[in-house]
């Protein structure tokens, strides 16, 4: 696999060890035991599997070399290149502007962009509207676009069952950037439809067998759906492909659910004639991170702490995650955590950022933490996080 250059601010001595350490181990990547970070006071266990991506690494190292080889250029990001805090505010301070924030509002005007300036696509990729525009303004370049190639896979995948007849059921969040891209190529190439969650696409099963009133169907699906959608002849015959950070077990459970409806509608032997297998769109590195986090879950420990942006999808799943075993905490970065042993975390249900003092609510000997961090998390970050709790429980 392709190293890619990254800048030194976001690598870690210890992360960087720990990581060599168990590659070279375990090349093939089938050992997804954790880690053991021990210090004074606490013990650590850490994710097999953590941090930037393919597709980060990807993007982050084209938008550095932009930045490094235009100096007197004006830089756009169509969005956030990731979903990192740390990252973004760094792109800004070096004098990148966003052209939209991440639910797609406008920031800066297209008529203040011109041919003369660089606008780089994120590792989401973009909409085939921004693309046009992108395009007519004379802006567009393969060079600047830094859409991660797992999402170009789902792109390339969808555009073959369109091409086939298949309706693409789209398991994401609608209003993520990575989402919103992804329905825009499909659409293109074949009638699409987006569900969130298992209850979703239940829901929208109720419609192949005609259990739910067709109108129906535009109410609780508005804005999910490509245009002409009929829900009573369009889903005769479904694809499954996914928003690459969702949950894979998620993502299988859906393809599956409708597998077998398919069966029950229209029997085992038409089974390949209405619902096509694409269990090759999932990205390794979400599967990987997941399959790392899962393993964390047979450990035991006094709390977990997941490290990320409180925007990241993919981060927000490995808290779902191991909160169904560990009481765990979301930070952002190792400012969260107050030297008065407090810790400033935020809570993906309420979408609040809560306080607790972790030095007085486990009061042991010695703690030991599971940790981990999302696909868009500088190893420096995490490293920061770790050594700061370390430093707290050493103040007590």
């Amino acid at each position: 696999m392709k190293k890619f250059e990254i800048p030194e601010q976001y690598k870690a001595s210890i992360i960087g060890e720990i990581k060599e350490k168990r590659k070279s181990e375990d090349r093939m990547k089938k050992d997804f035991t954790p880690s053991t970070l021990k210090f004074e006071g606490v013990e650590f266990v850490l994710a097999r599997h953590f941090g930037f991506c393919y597709g980060v690494e990807n993007a982050v190292e084209k938008v550095y070399k932009v930045l490094d080889e235009f100096p007197e250029k004006n830089i756009y990001l169509l969005s956030q290149m990731i979903h990192n805090p740390t990252v973004n505010e760094d792109l800004l301070e070096r004098g990148i502007r966003f052209v939209m924030d991440t639910k797609g509002n406008q920031l800066i005007s297209w008529d203040d962009i011109t041919s003369e300036d660089i606008v780089l696509i994120p590792a989401f990729g973009t909409t085939l509207e921004i693309e046009a525009i992108l395009k007519e303004k004379g802006i567009i370049s393969k060079d600047y676009d830094t859409t991660c190639p797992f999402v170009e896979k789902v792109w390339n995948r969808s555009e073959k069952l369109g091409e086939k007849d298949y309706t693409i059921i789209i398991h994401g969040k609608a209003a993520h950037e990575e989402t919103r891209a992804t329905f825009s190529h499909s659409s293109e190439n074949g009638k699409s439809i987006i569900v969130k969650d298992i209850k979703e696409a239940k829901l929208l099963a109720q419609f192949i067998d005609k259990q739910l009133p067709a109108e129906d169907f535009y109410s609780f699906f508005e804005g999910k759906y490509s245009p002409g959608f009929d829900p009573y002849t369009d889903l005769n015959k479904v694809g499954v492909v996914n928003q690459t950070t969702m949950l894979a077990t998620e993502t299988h459970e859906i393809s599956n659910y409708f597998k077998y409806k398919m069966i029950e509608l229209f029997g085992e032997e038409n089974l390949s004639e209405r619902y096509a297998d694409t269990r090759d769109t999932l990205c390794y590195a979400t599967n990987d991170n997941q399959k790392a986090t899962l393993e964390l879950m047979k450990e035991e420990g006094d709390f977990a702490v997941v490290v990320g942006g409180y925007n990241s999808s993919n981060t927000m799943h490995l808290v779902e995650l191991l909160e169904q075993k560990f009481e765990t905490f979301f930070v952002q970065n190792a400012d969260k955590i107050a030297s008065k042993s407090c810790i400033n975390h935020f809570d993906i249900h309420s979408k609040e950022e809560n306080t607790t003092d972790f030095i007085s609510k486990f009061n042991n000997e010695e703690l030991r933490i599971i940790i981990t961090c999302g696909a868009s998390c500088p190893d420096s970050v995490l490293n920061q996080v770790i050594e700061k709790i370390v430093y707290v429980i050493n103040q007590k």
